[in-house]
């Protein structure tokens, strides 16, 4: 599971400043820590957006330090993530891969993009297609 560690700290004005160590371009903000958590999963699916938008490779999270808090993208998030990162290491683009599925390019724009509901039979094809396959693992909550 893709969980990267954030950083809270305190603001002048008694809110929590977000930030996260390894995607710098996430922040945000909350009046709580329960509140600036679940701002932080958005900020984080935003900023992943942005890097696949400009074709930039996805930071690796660090492993966080004791103690510290972390933020796990969704299934979802992570399918596309992890498929958009095994396309660049194998350098098939979006045109190959729409081939080899024998779609449409805007299907796999769609697979690609975070705020897209993809269905998961999708992506497994797309995970096929590039010779690995997908799995999903349960474990108890936190």
């Amino acid at each position: 599971m893709l969980a990267y560690p954030v950083i809270l700290q305190p603001d002048t004005n008694g809110t929590l400043l977000v930030h996260f160590p390894d995607i710098p371009e996430a922040h945000t903000f909350g009046e709580d820590e329960d509140e600036a958590l679940a701002r932080a999963a958005d900020a984080l699916e935003a900023a992943l957006s942005l890097y696949i938008d400009l074709r930039k490779p996805i930071p690796s999270p660090a492993r966080p330090k004791r103690r510290q808090k972390s933020v796990l993208l969704s299934a979802l998030a992570e399918a596309k993530v992890r498929l958009y990162s095994l396309m660049r290491e194998t350098g098939i683009g979006k045109a190959e891969l729409a081939r080899r599925l024998n779609v449409h390019l805007p299907q796999v724009d769609r697979m690609l993009d975070l705020d897209h509901a993809s269905r998961i039979d999708q992506l497994e094809a797309a995970f096929k297609a590039l010779g690995k396959r997908l799995r999903l693992e349960i474990e108890d909550a936190a």
